[in-house]
C-alpha cells in the first residue's frame, strides 16, 4: 500500500485571481464543514465507534466528546502528513522532521478521559474485531481511496458493523482524479477514464489514490451489504464563493457552515471529495 500522498496545487481550485495563492479561506470553511457533517451524523446514543480515518485523533477525539467509545486505528502503512489537501504541495518529510502546519484546521474537542483506546493495526483488514462488534464506523481523510483494493476494505467494515450500525466515509471523486490527470497531461490515462471500471490515479509523489463516481461508490457500498442513506459532495459551495465571501465578511464562517448544511441534494459528481453515509441492512 503507498504511503499517504501528498496532493499537489489543482489549477480549478487556486485563486481565481490567477496569482496561485492557496484558497486558505476555503480550507478553514472546508475543514468546519467536515467536523459539523461529523457531529451531525454522529449517533446520538453513546455506542462503540471505530475511527479508521489515520489516526491523526481529530475524528476520534471529536466522537469521543459526543459520548462514545472509541477504537482509533493507527495503520503505520498510512503514515504520512496529517490532514492533506488538494491545495498542499508539502511532500512527507523526512525522518526526524515534524510535518509542516496546515491551513484552516478547527481546534480538537477535548473528550472524556479515558473514551479512545489506539490500536496498531492494519486497517483494511480488521480480523482483530469480532463481527457485529461496532455500532459505528468512521472512515474520513479519504482513507478507502488510500485502500485499492477497496471492496475488502468495505466488506470488513460491513461484517464489523452490528444490525443497523452505519457508516461515514470520504473517498476522491473523479473530478478531482481527472484534474490530475490533465495536471500531469496523462492524455491517454484520461480518456480511458469513462469507460473504466477501477480508476487509479497517480500523484506526482508516487503515490496512487482510487477514485470515484457516486455510482461507483453506491454500487461498492450496496455489494457489501450496506444501504445507503446518501452520497453528496464535501462541500457543494464553490472555492470562489466561499473565499468573495469570507474576504469580504470573515465573520461569516458559521453562517457558511450552515447554509453548506442546508443545502439540498445536487450534482453528486461536484466536489473534490464525496462523504457517504451507509448502513448495514437488518
Amino acid at each position: 500500500m503507498p504511503a499517504r500522498p501528498s496532493e499537489p496545487t489543482i489549477a480549478s481550485l487556486r485563486d481565481a485571481s490567477g496569482d496561485g495563492a492557496p484558497l486558505t479561506q476555503y480550507w478553514s470553511f472546508y475543514w468546519a464543514v467536515a467536523a459539523a457533517q461529523l457531529a451531525r451524523w454522529l449517533p446520538h446514543r453513546p455506542g462503540r465507534v471505530l475511527d479508521l480515518s489515520g489516526g491523526d485523533g481529530r475524528t476520534a477525539l471529536q466522537a469521543a466528546a459526543a459520548g462514545h467509545r472509541v477504537l482509533e486505528v493507527a495503520d503505520p502503512m498510512l503514515a504520512g502528513p496529517r490532514d492533506h489537501h488538494p491545495d498542499d504541495r508539502v511532500a512527507a518529510p523526512p525522518a526526524g522532521r515534524a510535518t509542516p502546519p496546515r491551513l484552516g484546521r478547527p481546534g480538537r474537542p477535548t473528550p472524556p478521559p479515558g473514551s479512545v483506546r489506539q490500536v496498531v493495526a492494519d486497517s483494511g483488514t480488521l480480523t482483530f474485531l469480532a463481527s457485529g462488534s461496532m455500532d459505528a464506523v468512521i472512515a474520513e481523510h479519504r482513507v478507502l481511496s488510500r485502500h485499492l483494493a477497496t471492496e475488502t476494505t468495505v466488506a470488513e467494515i460491513a461484517r464489523v458493523l452490528r444490525p443497523g450500525g452505519r457508516v461515514l466515509l470520504s473517498v476522491d471523486s473523479l473530478t478531482l482524479g481527472m484534474a490530475l490527470l490533465a495536471e500531469q497531461n496523462c492524455w491517454a490515462h484520461l480518456s480511458d477514464v469513462p469507460a473504466a471500471e477501477v480508476v487509479l490515479v497517480p500523484w506526482p509523489d508516487g503515490a496512487i489514490t482510487r477514485c470515484f463516481w457516486a455510482d461507483q461508490l453506491r454500487e461498492l457500498l450496496t455489494e457489501a451489504g450496506l444501504e445507503v442513506e446518501w452520497i453528496r459532495p464535501r462541500t457543494a459551495l464553490s472555492p470562489s464563493t466561499v473565499e468573495h465571501v469570507l474576504t469580504r465578511s470573515p465573520d461569516a464562517l458559521a453562517r457558511l457552515v450552515r447554509t453548506e448544511l442546508a443545502a439540498p441534494p445536487g450534482d453528486e459528481s461536484l466536489g473534490i471529495h464525496l462523504l457517504a453515509s451507509a448502513v448495514r441492512s437488518v
